[in-house]
């Protein structure tokens, strides 16, 4: 039997080779089972020494200040979770998504150090009686008292020092975004007006109904009344006169779900067979029974709005808003630029 070695992990090759000189000569089915078992843990050991090398790679260099592997994976882990959720099922996809975090999260972290790098070199003055205030309104509001903070550092393996040192370049980023980026950045009308001409059709609102439901879980319990027997005959009383809020009131609890206010949808926002009932109605009729293998649904129209464009003076503030970002990117790369042409940046 060969095991390959690719780290070069001489220690651990020989303690496999000992281990397996030491198994009894069993049958061939438990030899293979012991073999494989003895390979994952030589591969498991070695992943993690690897993964501790690779925590100490350097990613890029801002002029004497470096960007570990470890720093961008951490941020990368913030929301690496939402992506993996959103394309399990699709992995280049994921591993696409996934390499454009990372080089985000880099350019993040390179531009936070040529800030910092600007701070240090720029001549600037910041009493370490300002850091000790922000480090215990930090305290405060997030972690209550010192101890708690002493307790949750040492979960993650980092020292008070640390702790105040992050504060300290959070406040000096943040201060100098400031000044170098006008928060009186100011947008227009003019500017506003142009945009909504042109992305018109990203202020379209499409047909919208507004739903009340009585939702009737099914239930293979044989004691329990079926859902669609109870969604029958909650529809015949509101046939004969009673409204439909007086019926959702009666329905047991633990069978439905109501929403008492109703909620808007438009087609995209509703299972097909819900959507195609509750767009056939008009305001203050109520569906048929719609019975799914989960539930028998009562649907009643509150309300309705057909399509139509959201007027500017709707749009305006969203708008505004997105103008402001935009320029304020803008801003800030014309800064990194400057940056970049007076520091020694690189990246690996």
């Amino acid at each position: 039997m060969v095991f390959v070695n690719p780290a070069g992990d001489a220690e651990g090759f020989r303690t496999l080779l000992t281990v397996e000189r030491a198994v009894p000569k069993l049958g061939a089915t438990r030899m293979r089972i012991s073999a494989t078992i003895l390979a994952t843990a030589l591969i498991a050991s070695l992943t993690a020494r690897v993964r501790g090398e690779l925590a100490d790679a350097i990613e890029a260099v801002v002029h004497d200040s470096v960007i570990t592997y470890e720093e961008v994976e951490g941020l990368t882990d913030q929301t690496s979770d939402v992506l993996r959720r959103d394309f399990r099922y699709q992995p280049e996809l994921l591993q696409k998504k996934m390499d454009e975090l990372r080089s985000a999260n880099l350019e993040k972290l390179l531009d936070r150090q040529l800030i910092l790098h600007d701070f240090k070199t720029g001549g600037y003055n910041l009493p370490e009686s300002v850091i000790d205030e922000l480090v215990q309104e930090r305290i405060r509001g997030r972690y209550g008292d010192r101890a708690t903070l002493t307790k949750t550092l040492q979960a993650q393996g980092m020292s008070y020092e640390k702790f105040r040192q992050q504060v300290r370049e959070q406040f000096i980023v943040e201060v100098m975004r400031q000044k170098n980026i006008s928060s009186e950045v100011i947008i227009s009308p003019h500017k506003v007006e142009v945009y909504y001409q042109a992305h018109q059709q990203e202020f379209k609102e499409e047909d919208k109904v507004k739903v009340r439901m009585i939702v009737l879980k099914q239930s293979s319990d044989p004691e329990t009344p079926q859902a669609r027997k109870m969604a029958e005959e909650i529809l015949a009383k509101i046939k004969a006169g009673a409204s439909f809020d007086e019926m959702a009131k009666e329905v047991d609890l633990q069978r439905s779900q109501r929403n008492p206010e109703g909620e808007w949808f438009d087609k995209t926002q509703l299972r097909k067979e819900l959507a195609d009932a509750a767009f056939s109605l008009k305001k203050g009729e109520t569906s048929e029974v719609i019975e799914t293998p989960e539930a028998c649904y009562l649907i009643h129209v509150e309300d309705t709005k057909a399509a139509h464009f959201k007027p500017i003076s709707e749009a305006r503030d969203s708008i505004e808003r997105d103008l402001l970002t935009h320029e304020r990117a803008r801003l800030e790369k014309q800064w990194m630029d400057r940056l970049k042409k007076t520091t020694f940046v690189r990246s690996f």
